[in-house]
């Protein structure tokens, strides 16, 4: 199957099934992924490399001012400025000064445009970007799974993970973010994964109600993956998976 990668730190905007016109932000290399997971499913592919060049702070302060400079001059409306791109975004080590640039730059070019990050929300113990994130619209932050051992199949950490920990950080946002779960099936080394089996759903509703998220999002895999295999969720399916928490009273979005 095929895969890609960004090839510069700011690229789109594209249309964004989550978050609208979304112009992106790439804090990583252009040439490789670098991320503290390897997830499975991963449009940047299979590869991580821990150490491969990224761009310095000026980098992307001066990549940002142009293109956000050259957009506004067009008159193009951005629904969001997103960090995503070629991996883990909060890993990058100027992330926090990155977030307070990209607010002045936001107020000056797109005042009406909201801040969102895609994280794998493996970085919170790292108190500037805990700090950092705060200070955005839209922390979005993944938890694909309430069981560990298959996090670690899919999600494929390369670090120390602990998914209590994990949710123990989350709970600091006092509610205040986007929780984001992909659910599929699929087949790894000879064992059947599915996401939507009544266990791990009704683990993931207990998650849910713990960390009382402002927003979900549910979705499933929209792009090429690195490996073939992968089963789709349909959107009926979704919904009736989200139809409980929304009963609740939470706000769930299905894509």
């Amino acid at each position: 199957m095929s895969t890609f990668l960004w090839d510069r730190i700011v690229f789109g905007p594209i249309h964004s099934r989550r978050v609208g016109n979304s112009l992106g932000i790439n804090l990583l290399s252009t040439r490789a992924k670098t991320c503290s997971f390897n997830c499975i499913y991963c449009e940047c592919g299979d590869i991580v490399v821990l150490d491969a060049r990224i761009p310095s702070f000026q980098d992307v302060a001066s990549a940002m001012n142009a293109r956000f400079e050259e957009l506004f001059n067009e008159g193009v409306q951005i629904d969001s400025i997103s960090f995503t791109g070629n991996g883990e975004p909060t890993i990058h080590p100027d992330f926090a000064a990155i977030i307070d640039k990209t607010i002045e730059l936001r107020d000056k070019y797109f005042p009406s445009a909201v801040i969102s990050v895609f994280s794998n929300s493996n970085s919170l113990d790292k108190q500037s970007v805990f700090d950092a994130l705060l200070k955005i619209d839209n922390r979005i932050m993944k938890i694909d799974c309430c069981d560990e051992s298959i996090i670690k199949l899919i999600n494929r950490p390369n670090c120390n993970y602990s998914l209590e920990h994990t949710i123990e950080n989350l709970e600091r946002f006092k509610g205040d973010f986007i929780l984001q779960t992909i659910f599929f099936k699929c087949e790894i080394a000879g064992q059947q994964i599915d996401l939507t089996s009544p266990e791990l759903v009704d683990g993931w509703y207990k998650m849910v109600r713990r960390l009382r998220p402002s927003k979900i999002m549910a979705y499933t895999i929209d792009r090429e993956t690195p490996t073939s295999g992968f089963q789709k969720i349909s959107k009926d399916q979704l919904l009736q998976i989200a139809a409980p928490l929304i009963d609740e009273g939470f706000t769930v979005e299905v894509s």
